[in-house]
């Protein structure tokens, strides 16, 4: 079975902060990214991650301050500054640290070299087996997933939102990582900043509609004090996804994007506030070269 940590905090997360504790929200130009590791990822030394958060980049206003959003309104050499201190972080050039054209779909691609921006493919998961290139998922509340095996070269990013992971983005990206190799029961798969059930409230054609797809999906709604609707429970429903698909091991961070405004950013909470716009985090994790 699998083994499935559960942390309440960045506490049980690795934070790069110099006294492992969050750092404050940094908005200084020069203060460089700080992303959370997960130790079980950490300790491959295949392989280098890191769920960044909003700090340590140049963007300002509703983008501060490490937008790696391509999409969002933000100032395009803003975001490749900030795309290129994650990577520099990460020991790879700004043109390898890719990412896909998000589209909430159950698509996962294989990938062997970088592209261009405005070639990204459109797909909610990558998978590879080659060495330097950076797999990053951008998110603003949806689950970003990575994914190693712990015995061999091959990781994966995936985007997690509510729509693809009733889709199956989850076992999408898990069946490709199987045909390059990857043995399910030496898979990491490591859940990211998002938002948490306390935050996520549906109503009930959303309970509907996951409830047709499985009735024992019913378990991931909790009671909302607004009448007809429901807290849904994304990163449980996604944990428990990944169990069911014979991951080994299980990791969440247990962090939420939506209450934690210091360090990342969150579209409910954009829409809440009437905001025109809203940045986002990236996710990644490499093949390291060493």
């Amino acid at each position: 079975p699998a083994a499935t940590h559960a942390a309440g905090g960045a506490s049980a997360a690795t934070h790069a902060a110099s006294d492992g504790s969050a750092a404050p929200h940094a908005k200084e130009r020069g203060a460089a990214p700080a992303p959370i590791q997960v130790p079980t990822l950490a300790a491959l030394p295949h392989v280098r991650h890191g769920f960044f958060t909003r700090e340590g980049g140049v963007s300002e206003g509703l983008f501060e301050t490490l937008n790696c959003g391509r999409g969002s309104d933000d100032e395009p050499e803003r975001v490749t500054e900030n795309r290129g201190r994650v990577a520099q972080h990460l020991g790879l050039s700004e043109a390898r640290l890719l990412s896909v054209y998000q589209i909430h779909s159950p698509t996962a691609v294989f990938v062997t070299g970088p592209w261009a921006p405005a070639d990204a493919p459109q797909a909610d998961a990558m998978v590879s087996a080659s060495t330097g290139l950076g797999l990053g998922i951008l998110t603003a509340d949806c689950v970003p997933v990575l994914f190693a095996d712990r015995n061999r070269p091959f990781v994966a990013a995936a985007h997690a939102g509510w729509k693809g992971a009733i889709g199956g983005v989850l076992e999408a990206t898990i069946a490709k990582l199987e045909t390059m190799g990857a043995e399910r029961a030496d898979l990491i798969a490591a859940i990211g900043p998002a938002i948490r059930q306390p935050a996520y409230e549906v109503g009930p054609e959303f309970v509907a509609r996951f409830e047709a797809d499985d009735a024992d999906n019913a378990r991931w709604f909790r009671h909302s004090p607004r009448e007809d609707h429901a807290l849904f429970d994304l990163t449980g429903f996604v944990a428990e996804k990944l169990r069911r698909a014979g991951v080994g091991e299980v990791y969440d961070t247990g962090l939420c994007t939506f209450a934690d405004e210091a360090r990342f950013f969150s579209y409910r909470r954009t829409t809440h506030r009437a905001e025109a716009d809203y940045g986002r985090q990236i996710s990644v994790i490499a093949l390291s070269d060493a």
